[in-house]
């Protein structure tokens, strides 16, 4: 799958099938409805504590996979499966915060 890291996105391999995630404007709009952040300052701030829950990076990887063009609920991320489990997801959720908010270098594994 191709992706463009200017556009801030990453394909990642959910339930075997790979998915293009964007944080887009509507879906960074909703992440800060869902965290109550009263800005962007706030939501990178709050995300770079590195202390977030599963239900967290559900809500970023939803928001991840809709900003991407793919109608898949929080509900739906939470019972998918991801090489990796956990830290998967984990590494799913740096690689977008990273290719959002670190400019045209895109994630540290493309």
């Amino acid at each position: 799958m191709n992706v463009n890291h200017r556009r801030g996105e990453i394909c990642a391999t959910l339930d075997g099938r790979n998915y293009r995630l964007c944080l887009t404007l509507g879906a960074l709009a909703e992440l800060e409805s869902a965290f109550k952040a009263n800005d962007l300052g706030a939501l990178v701030e709050r995300f770079s504590t590195g202390r977030l829950s599963a239900g967290d990076m559900a809500k970023i990887i939803g928001a991840g996979l809709r900003g991407g063009g793919n109608a898949v609920a929080d509900d739906e991320v939470l019972a998918m499966h991801c090489k990796g489990g956990v830290t998967g997801f984990a590494a799913i959720v740096s690689d977008l915060l990273t290719a959002t908010f670190a400019g045209e270098a895109g994630p540290a594994n493309p």
